[in-house]
């Protein structure tokens, strides 16, 4: 009797090397590895990854690339709609997991799977957006995690693959790193309390560079288009301005958020790119957009963040707000100069032929062109009026 497949989103880490041992030996399933790679890997590192997948069992290892697909689907809004949640956390690992989840779900279509399985704990948001995603798009497929059901402390799964001959380095097993295009998430046993922070040797990225750079950012439509003048993908900006500003460690921050489940969470991030990218695309806006796009802008924005944080990306809705943030982009053109140094970085300012501060119109506390003071007096008598017949109707 052939065994029952299961394809399981597999990293390589902790969490997913278990996972394939117990569906295997405890499960009796036939495994198939799956890794999506939303741009946090290079070829080195998928082939250890594969290597790794292969020597655990794994019946076929496959590797789907959504690097452009993420960007183009996720990415390009969240950069429309500035979305940094809590003000602080650009969606790092969020955004990607509902990537991952729909590929997963695809690929088990695609071979025919009667099962798929994810390493998430009970206690996070993944175990939400992973199982909700796989009841929309393959509602008849059986989802098993390991990890949540059995209720497995790190420790726990490393003495299960020793006793299986599996090799994990324990001091690295310390902190869970997840890389992606839009940033890289760290957890550990800091994140786990309200006040410690991560040490430095837990960050990806080591603090190598010191003094000050200035980079450029050009924009087309809202879409980083060029870095340093130099024309490329957006994928390619993304990734080129996270390599030359993480090292001054910008970007650094522990987000606080409220999960999917109810309880309050810390997670560590270095997202130099995406941090840059999104301030400059909002400094640029703040010149080319009126007042009321800015504003629909802000709400609409932080909805469609809060939204696809919780895993909700195929809800109508979301195509719905994301024909708005496209809309609103067609004058948010232009190039935005910004400098890096140690811990920080700083937007100079903005070029474009869009710029409503154009001082043909008038010069902000200084000089106008386009009305008198007598303009302004009456215009200030009917602005103010119906406020003003208020306190003489209740003037007591």
């Amino acid at each position: 009797m052939s065994k029952k497949k299961v394809v399981l989103a597999f990293s390589g880490g902790l969490d997913t090397s278990f996972c394939c041992i117990y569906l295997a030996k405890d499960l009796n399933l036939e495994v198939h590895s799956v890794v999506v790679n939303t741009g946090g890997f290079d070829e080195a590192e998928l082939k250890q990854i594969e290597e790794r997948a292969l020597s655990l069992g794994v019946a076929s290892h496959n590797v789907i690339d959504e690097t452009t697909n993420y960007y183009n689907d996720s990415i390009k809004y969240l950069i429309f709609g500035n979305v940094l949640k809590n003000a602080t956390y650009p969606l790092s690992v969020s955004a990607e997991r509902v990537c991952q989840a729909t590929a997963i779900a695809n690929y088990a279509k695609k071979i025919g799977a009667e099962c798929v399985a994810h390493g998430s704990t009970g206690a996070g948001n993944d175990q939400v957006r992973f199982d909700m995603i796989f009841e929309i798009l393959v509602p008849n497929v059986e989802v098993i995690t390991p990890i949540r059901d059995l209720k497995l402390s790190r420790e726990a799964e490393i003495e299960y693959l020793h006793k299986h001959g599996v090799e994990v380095n324990a001091e690295k097993a310390k902190y869970s790193i997840n890389k992606g295009l839009w940033g890289t998430s760290v957890g550990g046993k800091e994140t786990l309390t309200s006040n410690q922070y991560l040490p430095e040797e837990s960050w990806p990225t080591p603090i190598s560079k010191s003094g000050t750079e200035q980079v450029t950012v050009d924009f087309v439509k809202g879409e980083p288009v060029a870095l340093n003048g130099e024309a490329m993908t957006s994928v390619e900006v993304i990734q080129k301005l996270q390599d030359i500003a993480q090292p001054y460690g910008i970007g650094r921050d522990i987000h606080v958020g409220d999960t999917i489940i109810g309880i309050k969470g810390r997670v560590g991030f270095e997202a130099a790119g995406p941090i840059i990218i999104v301030k400059a695309h909002h400094t640029l806006e703040k010149h080319v957009l009126t007042k009321w796009q800015l504003s629909w802008k802000d709400q609409l924005g932080a909805f469609y963040g809060n939204f696809l944080h919780e895993g909700q990306f195929h809800d109508p809705v979301m195509r719905d707000i994301e024909a708005f943030l496209q809309s609103s982009q067609e004058t948010v053109n232009g190039r935005v100069i910004v400098q890096l140094q140690p811990n920080y970085f700083t937007v100079i300012g903005i070029e474009s032929e869009n710029d409503l501060m154009s001082n043909k119109f008038g010069t902000y506390g200084e000089m106008n062109n386009s009305w008198t003071g007598d303009d302004v007096k009456g215009f200030s008598k009917i602005f103010g009026n119906q406020v003003s017949i208020w306190h003489k109707v209740n003037n007591k």
